[in-house]
Formats: structure tokens, sequence, C-alpha cells
């Protein structure tokens, strides 16, 4: 029978026992330590073990991971599996603790946050800094130091006399003194029969300090209760006036226990409702398609131009204002919407000298796309954004107010948020709306924080922004995940979704809380997203409604629009009427200003008539009809060039009565002929002043002929749209994985293997003259050994490798190199020296 393998004596013994397997695991859970790749596994676990690596590893770990990694960090060190139990589950034993434990260190093992066999448990050094106990940092655990450590700084004699008041005989130093204290303080039995003849007011300070902080503060003369308990060790002084509760007392008084409440179990995502799941998505398509429609509104209204940008970049407060007024929505929705629009590329700033937000050309792409494809678009693009705006009106860490638009609203936790609470939506039942409070919990659970907080965490705040966006966006539907919904994720229908759909639950019926993990739904490449972005637009187009050719006229210059339009229709009305009102049915105003709109863009009074008569369902009403004829009567009467600018009119008796009119001050007219005015204005100017007069003036070119205006769209240049800003290194694919690994092993290979020579000390290259090294590489070539060089690189890098010559010449060796493994050529005098490998 073979022996165990010997425990591993370092985190870098630990990692070589591993399989690439496991490796690969560690790597795709900590992808900042193969960024670089490391040379070989000493070098992976050094770089495991740094403060910056070590805090974000911390911070990706579950409530109860990060509980017992805390209880292994107030645990002896090594700790045998048993006494992390303990700490844990109690000395009375939990049986859900018991059941989880294993997965926690197993966790906790695969991320080389912990080493070691069970019977040697380590935490990595920087972990049990960060999370011990201190006086400046305060454990989770709210214990303090041991009897060891508290009494480091005290006078033997004073330990004497400790020990001598607890009970215990005296000792010949302190060490042992300390020994046999901390043997009191850690027997069950021993320790209740002397608190049992503590007085009633120490019990109540020892109460008090247990669950921590564990420091309190005495006076020079303390009251007798408090003198009980520091005769005997219960309460060891720290710095004057300042005494603390040894961590040996308080894990006595807490039943063993090093947390006070430990979770081993996620909280259940409770479902508030449930319904029908035809109602979720029909709900949700029609938040899908009024999300298009309001996306539509927000770039057709700043067609012409947007608001201005400020100078530090974003929209101002009063911008934001006039938009969500445009847009009928609440500030905080308005900044959603235009947020939305720059993360997918539909909109940006113009680059031009007075600055201002307008739509890109991929808006008008974006516009001749299906309603399903554009939704699909939008969603992807706020499931992967990290732009963030429920941040807008804010503050950041210069307290300057987050302006929509602006910098500053980048989160790089947004997208795994949004992906996760979107994935316990899709844990529920279909139709289930999920429960607010339970999402916010299980988060908090899955990701706890880390040291004291105030006031709700940006995880927290994310995970309630994504339940609001998700319904505002038609991800869901009453709170229900929609099947295209679903979709976005990559995941499958459900099988159950049917069954549900025959057998719907009430409204307000509560679904019974599901104890088990909502399954990982992992991180989608771009391809991936892709086609789950295409499968969401297909499963919603059934949904969608059918855009109509045709609307309602009414006598009082009215038209009603009873679902959507056609493109070509929509954008024909838009022209020649103003919208109403909107809602499940759009109504039209005309007027004699959207009417001259019309016929400015080129239109004359016989295709407004004929365009009516085509897509309205009832007869025109003849006062629009002749409010038409009134206005193109009129229209083109004047006419407004550039002089400056000029009126010119067959009828002087119209110039007379401009020219007559006070409003007219402003222009500075003056009658170059019979039928010609002059101004001082610009046509544009000119033509705004007539209008505003009564008149309807039409602008003419040098050549007299008339110019139609039409309703040209303001585009900006060509823009990308804006990069998400990353979450750390990104997780290496499969490809990247196995090459990486492949390396280390490879380089571990060379920086170990064993040498006929002595290795140079502190990790230094082989030193060998030329003659000696062109000696020894022909003579491999002869043997085919592999030999153990040091290189140094054109960039100056030094390495050491193993390598299998096969030839010598021209001043270069060609060999195999195990580390890179593959063939190399390396010259002959950038290696600084070779040695064989020893025989075995």
């Amino acid at each position: 029978m073979s022996d165990p393998a010997p425990s591993p004596r370092s985190l870098a013994e630990a990692l070589r026992a591993r399989d690439d397997a496991s490796l690969a695991v560690l790597l795709r859970s900590r992808p900042d330590l193969i960024t670089p790749v490391p040379t070989d596994l000493t070098q992976l676990a050094t770089r495991a073990g740094t403060r910056a690596s070590v805090v974000r590893a911390l911070e990706r770990l579950d409530r109860f991971a990060l509980q017992t990694a805390e209880a292994l960090a107030v645990a002896a060190d090594p700790a045998p599996y048993g006494e992390l139990l303990r700490l844990t589950a109690g000395d009375e034993g939990d049986g859900a603790v018991e059941g989880a434990l294993p997965r926690a260190v197993a966790l906790l093992r695969e991320q080389a946050l912990v080493w070691g066999d069970d019977d040697r448990l380590r935490l990595v050094r920087t972990a049990r800094e960060l999370l011990s106990p201190s006086p400046q940092h305060p454990s989770p655990t709210g214990l303090g130091p041991t009897v060891r450590e508290a009494t480091s700084g005290m006078s033997p004699g004073r330990v004497q006399e400790i020990v001598a008041a607890a009970g215990l005989p005296s000792t010949h130093d302190a060490v042992s003194a300390v020994t046999a204290l901390t043997g009191l303080f850690t027997d069950r039995r021993r320790m209740s029969a002397l608190l049992a003849d503590a007085p009633a007011d120490s019990l109540d300070v020892l109460s008090r300090l247990v669950w921590g902080p564990p420091y309190g503060q005495v006076t020079a003369d303390p009251a007798a209760h408090l003198r009980w308990l520091l005769d005997r060790g219960l309460l060891l002084p720290t710095t004057p006036g300042t005494v603390v509760l040894p961590r040996e007392v308080a894990l006595h008084l807490r039943g063993g226990r090093a947390h006070r409440a430990t979770e081993p179990l996620p909280p259940a995502v409770e479902a508030a409702a449930t319904h029908a799941p035809q109602v979720v998505d029909a709900t949700a398509a029609g938040q899908a398609y009024s999300a298009l429609a309001t996306v539509e509104e927000l770039l057709k209204d700043w067609d012409e131009g947007g608001p201005a940008v400020l100078r530090a970049g974003g929209l101002s407060v009063r911008d934001l204002k006039r938009t969500a007024v445009a847009l009928d929505v609440a500030e905080p929705v308005a900044a959603f919407w235009v947020e939305l629009a720059l993360a997918a590329g539909l909109l940006a700033s113009d680059g031009e000298a007075d600055e201002r937000y307008a739509a890109t050309p991929a808006y008008d792409e974006w516009l001749e796309q299906p309603p399903q494809l554009r939704w699909a678009q939008l969603a992807r693009t706020w499931l992967t954004a990290t732009r963030t705006p429920g941040l807008v009106g804010g503050r950041d860490a210069k307290d300057r107010t987050l302006s929509a638009l602006g910098p500053g609203l980048d989160r790089s936790a947004a997208p795994e948020v949004r992906h996760r609470v979107l994935a316990l939506l899709a844990a529920l039942p279909p139709g289930a709306a999920a429960d607010g409070a339970s999402v916010l919990a299980r988060l908090g659970w899955e990701r706890p924080l880390r040291g004291p907080q105030k006031g709700e965490d940006l995880r927290g705040q994310l995970a309630r922004w994504t339940l609001e966006e998700a319904e505002r966006l038609g991800v869901t539907g009453r709170g229900a995940l929609a099947a295209h919904g679903r979709a976005l994720l990559g995941l499958p229908e459900p099988q159950s979704r049917a069954r549900a759909a025959k057998e719907p639950a009430g409204p307000g019926d509560k679904l019974p809380v599901h104890h088990h993990p909502a399954p990982a739904v992992a991180a989608l490449s771009p391809p991936e997203q892709a086609t789950a972005a295409a499968t969401a637009a297909r499963l919603l187009a059934p949904l969608l409604p059918e855009p109509l050719d045709h609307v309602l006229l009414q006598a009082d210059l009215t038209a009603v629009a009873p679902g959507p339009l056609r493109r070509p229709l929509a954008d024909m009305l838009g022209v020649l009427a103003d919208v109403e009102s909107k809602g499940g049915a759009t109504v039209y105003r005309f007027t004699p200003g959207s009417v001259r709109r019309a016929l400015d863009s080129g239109q004359s009074a016989s295709d407004l008539h004929a365009f009516l008569t085509a897509h309205s369902r009832t007869p025109v009403p003849q006062p629009l009809a002749y409010l038409i004829d009134d206005v193109a009567r009129k229209h083109g009467h004047l006419r407004v060039g550039a002089a400056s600018a000029y009126v010119r009119c067959d009828d002087d008796a119209v110039l007379n009565e401009i020219l007559a009119d006070k409003r007219a001050a402003g222009l500075r007219l003056r009658r170059l002929a019979p039928t010609v005015l002059a101004a001082q204005a610009d046509p544009a100017a000119l033509l705004e002043g007539l209008r505003a007069m009564g008149f309807a003036p039409a602008a003419e070119s040098a050549e007299g002929d008339v110019l139609i205006t039409r309703a040209l769209a303001h585009r900006t240049p060509p823009r990308t749209a804006p990069e998400p800003v990353p979450d750390g290194p990104p997780v290496p694919d499969a490809t990247l994985l196995s090459a990486a690994i492949r390396a280390i092993r490879a380089g571990d290979l060379a920086s170990t293997a064993p040498r006929k020579q002595a290795a140079p000390s502190g990790g230094e290259l082989p030193r060998t003259g030329s003659a000696e090294t062109l000696a020894t590489m022909q003579a491999a070539v002869l043997t085919g050994e592999a030999v153990w060089i040091g290189y140094v690189n054109a960039e100056g890098a030094a390495s050491q490798r193993v390598i299998a010559p096969i030839r010598v010449e021209g001043g270069f060796v060609t060999a195999y190199d195990h580390t890179a493994d593959e063939v190399r050529t390396y010259p002959l005098h950038r290696v600084t020296g070779v040695a064989e490998l020893a025989d075995e």
C-alpha cells in the first residue's frame, strides 16, 4: 500500500499538485492572475497572494464562504477541519452548516485562498491579515485578540497574578502561564465553573462585549465588578484606559460560534404574485413597442440639433427637464432613454464648434429595421452597458453633479448585476413576479459587503434600477420575465410554460419559497449575445402590434391613429399635423402652421388632399379641406430672398400693409420698387418675422425659384457607441486558458528541473563562458538530451528555459523549447549560460 501524498508546504506546492482542469477553474475565477501569464507556478502563487488580488477575490465570495474565511482567520494556523466546523456551527452543531461547509472550503481552495489538507487548513497570509481582528480593523466576527496576543506586552508578575486569581497553580515562566490561562478559557466545564461565581454586573459587562466590538473603556480605579474581571484575565488591558475581551472568553460565551448569525444557505427569491405567461408576454411586448416609440420621439425632437453639450460634457439640468417634458416622463426616466440611445450608438455629440447632441447615421439604419430587431438592439445594449442612468443627479467623489450623457456614469458592475437579477427572475416559475426585497436580499448574500457601510450599497441600487428598467424596456411584464427576456439571456423556453398557461394562478397568489440556488447563467460571448438577441426578436415579433396604414379624420381638425402607423404614413402625418395626445391611440391636430410646414416641404395642396383621401377611413372633413386650400392660397404669395434679404410681391397693397405694421419695425424694411422691399435681417429671420405677422411667405433661390425646405435631419459624423468599462481583466476563453496553463507548466518544469550543477542562489541565470556554452550545446545535439539555459531577449527580459538542441550553426542554436512547447532559434550570444539536467 503506497504512502499518502505529503501535505503541501506552500501554496505553490499545492498549486503544483493540481491538475489542468483545477488550474483552469482558478484562472477563470481570478482572471487577474494571468494578466500577464506567470512564468511558473511559484510566480502564480505569489501573485495569488498579493493584496489587490486577494481583496478582489474576497469581494466575490458569497456570504457563507466569506464567513468561513473569517472563521479561519480567527482559528489556529494551521487549523483542522474540526476546529473550523466548531467555529461555524458552534458547540451544539448546525445541520445546515455541516452540509454547506465542505462546499465553502472547496470554493476557498478552488480560488487559492485556502490551501492544505483538511487536517492543516491554511488561509493565505494576505487574507488572514485582512480578516484577522486588530484595533485598527475590527474583525467582522466581532472577536478580539487571543490571550497570548493580548498579554504579549504584560509583565510576567502581572501574568502570574492573573493565573493565581483564576485559581490556577503558578508556573515557572510567563509563557507557560499564558498557556495555562488559555487552557482554562477553552475548557467549557472549567470556564462555566469560573463564571458561575461572577457577580451579576460582571456578567452584564461580558454580555455587552461578547458580540463586539470587544473593546471597552475603564477608569484608573475600576469598579469592583470590573476589577473582578480584570483580576481573572476575563478582561485584559491593551492601552491605558482600554480593555479587551480575549477571543477565547468570547467564544465560550458564544457557544463556540465565530459569528452571531451564520448563513449557510442563500435566502430564497420569493414571488409576490404570478400571472398567466401570455399576459406577461403581451404586457412586455406593449412596453417594448412604447420603448421604440419613445426613442424615436426623442431623436426626432433633436433632428435639427439637440441640446448643447456642457463644457464638462453631458446635458444641462434645464435641457434634461425640457426633454422630460417633451417625452412626458419624469426626469430620471428621460435620463434613462437618452443614456440608452447614447449606449446604442444612436446619439452622440456632433463635434462642431458649437457642440450639440444629435442622432448619428446609425439611427437612420436602425429606423429601417423591423421593430423586433430594433428592440433587440436596445435590449442587448442595455444588458451589457456599464453606463448607469440611475446615478444622474447624484454626486461624484469630488462632489460634482453627475449629468446625463456626461462623464462619471460608468459602473463596471452594472452588466453583471443586470444579468444576475434577470437570472434570478428566470429561476421562478413562468409568469411569476419576484418580490423586490427578496431579490436584494439574495444579491446581498451572493456578494456581501466587507466592512461598515453607510446607506444602500451600489449593487443594491443597481438591482433596484434593473427591475425598473427591465419593466420600462419590456424585458419583463408585470414584474415577471417575459419569454423574449429569457431568450435574451440565452435561456431555453421553460417546459412548464405551457402547463402554467393552462393553470394560471390568481393575481394575488404567492408562490412557495424555493431554497435552492438559482441556476447560474454564464456570461455570453459577443457571438452568443447576437444569437440570443436574434432569438428574442423572433419571439417578440408576433406579439407586437401590426402597423396601420390609415387614420380617422374628424371634423374638429384632428386625426386619430388607432394604433401604430407605418413609417411613411407616420412621417408624412408628423409633418402635416402636430401630435396632440398619445396613448393607445395618437391624436394629431391640423393647424395653419402645420399645413404650411407641409407646403414648405415641397407638397402642393392637391398632394395633401390626395394623401388624406388615400389614408383616411373617413371622408376628408370640409373644415380640413378649407384649411389646406386657404393656407395654400397664401403660401408663396410673398417671396423672400437674400439682399441682405428682400421681399417681393406682385400685389403692392400687401407690401404697403407690411410697411404700415408696427411689428415690422425690427426688420428695418424699405421699399426698393413698387413690388420689392429690402430688409436688414437675414432671410431666415425675415421669414419668421413675416410669419409671426400672419403672412405665409415662401423662400426663393437666387434664380427666383421657390426653395423647398424639407425637414432634413441634422446628423453627426459616423460615431461608434461607447465601449463598456470592464470590471477587471476579461474572463479568459478556453483557448487562452489552455495556452496559459501549458506555458505555466513548462516554465515550472524549467525552474524546478534537477540539474547536475547547483543552481545559482536567488533564482539567478546560469553563467558559463562562450566556449563552454558552445561545447555543451554541441554535445546535447549529439546525445539528444535537454539542457537548462539562461536567456536574455532583445528587450532585456531574462528567463530560464529547458531546451533540446537540434542543431548549432552560424552563431544560432535551433532547439525544441519545452517552456514554449515549440521549436525556436536562439542567438548564442544571448544565452547567459548552460547546465546539464540531472539524470533523474
